[in-house]
C-alpha cells in the first residue's frame, strides 16, 4: 500500500485521533448517565466539522485530489456504516445494557473496531499489490452486496459470535451490571461485567457487517493515510449519530436503496480500472469511461441526498393520507 503523503502528515493524523479518543474517553468517565438530544447534537457537529476541517487542511498541504479522496472515503465509509446502527440496538437490547452504560460500550466497542478494520485494510492492500485481479473480486462483491440490500426487507440479525461464547466462559464474570464499570473486585478477585462481551459484541460487528465498506474505499482510492483517516473519523463519529437519529433511521426507507447504488457505482468504478489495467479501453465499440474521484464524490452526495429527501416526502405524504 502506497501514500502520498509525508511522515509528518501521519505522525499528526495519529496524535489528533489518539487526542480525540482520550479526550472524548475522559469526558464519557465525567458523564456519569444517559446522552442528550443536545449533548448528541453537539458531538455529531464536532465530529462532522472535524473532518471537515481535516479535510481541507489535507486538500491545502497535500493536494486538492487527495482531499477529495478523504471525502469521498469519509462520505461513503460514514453513510454504509449508519446501516450498523440498526445493529448496535439489536445488541443493546439482547444483551440488556443500562442505558447509562450504552455511550461508554458504544464507544470502547467502536475503538476496537477501528483497530480490527485496520488489519482488514492491510490486508487487502497486501492483496492488491501481490494480484491485480483483487479489483475484479471487490468490484464484484460490491456489486453482489448491493444487489443483497435491494433484497432485504428485514433488520440485520445477530447471533452471538463464538468468541463471545468463549470470553464468557474463560472470564470469571458477574451474572449482572454494576453501572458501566467493566470490572468489580469480589472477595479478593477481579470478575468482569458483562459490559466487556457487549462491548466485544459492538466491536465485532461492527467489523463483520461492514465488510463492504473496505472494498468500497479501496474503489475510490489505494493510498493507505486516506483510507485510515476516512475510516478513523467516520468511525468515531458513528456513536453519537446513533443516540441523535434513533427512530429517524426507521423513516430513512429509501436509503438502502442509495447505499445499494453507491455499492455497484464503486463496484462498476473497480472493475473498469481493473479493465484499464489490463490494457482493455474498448467493449466491443464501447468506450470505457475514465471515472476521476471528482466525479465519484459528485455521485455519493447526491444519491444519500436524493434517498434522504425522497424518504422524508415519503413519510410526508403517507402521514397526510392517514390525517386525511
Amino acid at each position: 500500500m502506497v501514500s502520498s503523503v509525508p511522515a509528518y502528515a501521519w505522525a499528526f493524523t495519529l496524535a489528533l485521533l489518539t487526542l480525540v479518543v482520550v479526550v472524548d474517553l475522559r469526558v464519557i468517565a465525567r458523564r456519569g448517565g444517559e446522552v442528550g438530544m443536545a449533548q448528541s447534537v453537539r458531538w455529531v457537529t464536532f465530529y462532522v466539522a472535524l473532518a471537515v476541517a481535516f479535510g481541507v487542511v489535507v486538500a491545502l498541504t497535500v493536494g486538492g485530489r487527495t482531499g477529495a479522496e478523504f471525502f469521498s472515503g469519509y462520505i461513503t465509509e460514514y453513510s454504509l456504516s449508519v446501516d450498523n446502527l440498526f445493529v448496535f440496538v439489536i445488541i443493546m437490547t439482547k444483551f440488556a445494557v443500562p442505558r447509562a452504560a450504552q455511550d461508554k460500550v458504544l464507544y470502547l466497542g467502536i475503538v476496537l473496531s477501528m483497530l480490527l478494520r485496520a488489519v482488514f485494510i492491510f490486508a487487502g492492500a497486501a492483496l492488491i499489490a501481490a494480484a491485480s485481479w483483487t479489483f475484479y473480486l471487490f468490484g464484484l462483491l460490491l456489486i453482489y452486496t448491493a444487489v443483497t440490500l435491494l433484497r432485504e426487507d428485514d433488520d440485520p440479525d445477530f447471533e452471538e459470535y463464538r468468541l463471545l461464547r468463549v470470553l464468557r466462559r474463560v472470564l470469571p464474570m458477574t451474572p449482572h451490571y454494576h453501572g458501566d464499570r467493566l470490572a468489580v473486585h469480589h472477595e479478593g478477585r477481579r470478575h468482569w461485567t458483562p459490559l466487556v462481551i457487549a462491548i466485544s459484541a459492538i466491536g465485532l460487528a461492527n467489523v463483520v457487517f461492514a465488510l463492504d465498506s473496505i472494498p468500497a474505499i479501496f474503489g475510490l482510492t489505494q493510498d493507505a493515510f486516506v483510507i485510515v483517516a476516512a475510516n478513523a473519523f467516520a468511525l468515531m463519529g458513528l456513536r453519537q449519530l446513533y443516540f441523535l437519529v434513533g427512530g429517524l433511521l426507521e423513516r430513512l426507507i429509501y436509503l438502502n436503496i442509495g447505499l445499494s447504488a453507491i455499492l455497484a457505482f464503486i463496484g462498476a468504478k473497480l472493475i473498469i480500472e481493473a479493465l484499464h489495467g489490463s490494457h482493455i479501453d474498448h467493449l466491443g465499440s464501447i468506450p470505457l469511461p475514465q471515472i476521476g474521484i471528482l466525479t465519484s464524490l459528485g455521485f455519493i452526495v447526491v444519491v444519500l441526498v436524493t434517498a434522504a429527501l425522497a424518504s422524508l416526502a415519503k413519510n410526508w405524504l403517507d402521514q397526510r393520507s392517514t390525517s386525511a
